[in-house]
């Protein structure tokens, strides 16, 4: 029996890493060691008492009387905290799922690593703001790391049985979000709820602002490099507004590889959770003459400047990854809240990594965890003091 545990299991990710647990047979057929999620705990723990956990976390303190209530009687173990978190992933699992938001899904990822486990790694953060780090981590404890994100669990499937030395470009699709056809000057004025308003993907908050913005492929324009280590200059990005193509890998040949699936997160998670085969994943299987027609267009990087921004922190190296997501973060928080506007996002960013690289410098790739959580710290603090600027120049 396979052991696994699931960190974030309320989240979108979780939910559908659940939802496949479950159909492939459950506790019968899995043994899970830990489940941890945030505010949710009524949801987490029916989780866990479906699953029969070992153990349930609760990222916040407050919600450990709420969690322990929800369990009574349960057998299972509860506990809270950031570092009660990072605690669970020392508890041996073969598969473990790091679908935590944010920079708070490091830690115990590459907890996870240290331990040799198989990560299926759906937080873009972990790559963006330690992929060297992550994957040296990896190569010295034998562990393996297996992508979750639709378009890097597209690449990674194309190249299976491929040499990865032939490979000439990598193409990731977006689907463009709300605003692929907006003016410039409409989405300059657009709303939170407009931002969030995706048309093919039902995905939380910010995951779906961020996709509005296209950071969201920003990040995977930096995962796609520090995963497969491909040149900058390899890496592509096309809008495509059906999300049925994922990614494309371009060889030598002059051929290319298309990986289609339906826009389902359970493909990409299926996938993992079954590797090195394939096992049945209730996800609508394709009518290509229903779809009709696959379309794709340029993207358009005035109105979308998180690409452009992606491609100088490929360039930049070092802690550049970490700053740029801490920013983001940053950013994404005070436009949520008013505080800026929708174009602002990636000028806020683009801020703070001009500052901290003119006084601070931007390292060298980082060696240690501690390295990223400062450079974390210092653009945080270098983004929010960006938006008092702003706010006070009005």
């Amino acid at each position: 029996m396979r052991s696994l545990s699931i960190f974030g299991a309320t989240g979108s990710i979780g939910e559908s890493t659940f939802d496949l647990v479950m159909r492939q047979g459950g506790p019968a057929a899995f043994r899970t060691v830990a489940l941890t999620g945030g505010r949710n705990v009524t949801r987490l723990a029916e989780m866990a008492r479906a699953l029969q956990a070992e153990l349930a976390v609760t990222a916040h303190d407050d919600c450990l009387p709420a969690l322990r209530a929800a369990l009574q009687g349960s057998g299972v173990e509860v506990a809270a905290g950031a570092q009660a978190i990072v605690e669970a992933a020392d508890r041996p699992a073969d598969w473990v799922m790091s679908a935590i938001v944010g920079a708070a899904g490091l830690a115990p990822g590459m907890r996870a690593l240290r331990h040799g486990r198989t990560l299926a790694l759906a937080n873009k953060e972990s790559l963006v703001t330690a992929g060297p780090l992550l994957m040296a981590t990896a190569r010295a404890h034998g562990a393996t790391i297996l992508p979750v994100d639709s378009e890097h669990s597209a690449v990674f499937q194309a190249l299976i049985g491929e040499d990865i030395a032939c490979v000439e470009r990598v193409i990731i699709t977006a689907s463009g979000g709300p605003f692929r056809d907006w003016t410039l000057e409409q989405v300059r004025n657009c709303t939170v709820a407009q931002a969030m308003a995706h048309p093919n993907w039902s995905m939380g908050q910010r995951i779906s602002i961020d996709s509005a913005s296209m950071f969201n492929k920003a990040l995977e324009l930096i995962e796609t490099r520090e995963f497969f280590g491909f040149a900058p200059e390899q890496i592509e990005t096309v809008v495509h507004p059906q999300s049925i193509i994922h990614a494309m890998v371009g060889f030598c040949d002059g051929a290319v590889m298309a990986h289609l699936g339906p826009p389902d997160m359970r493909h990409a998670i299926g996938f993992a959770l079954n590797w090195p085969g394939r096992g049945e994943v209730p996800v609508a299987r394709l009518d290509l003459a229903q779809i009709a027609k696959l379309s794709f267009q340029a993207p358009d990087e005035q109105r979308f400047p998180a690409l452009r921004l992606a491609r100088e922190v490929m360039a930049a190296g070092g802690l550049s990854g970490a700053a740029f997501n801490a920013a983001k973060e940053i950013a994404l928080d005070r436009f949520i809240d008013g505080s800026i506007g929708f174009l602002d996002m990636a000028a806020v960013v683009e801020e703070t990594l001009a500052q901290i690289s003119a006084r601070n410098g931007l390292g060298n790739s980082p060696t240690a965890l501690e390295e990223v959580l400062a450079m974390d710290h210092l653009a945080r603090h270098t983004a929010d003091d960006a938006v008092r600027a702003r706010l006070e120049k009005r």
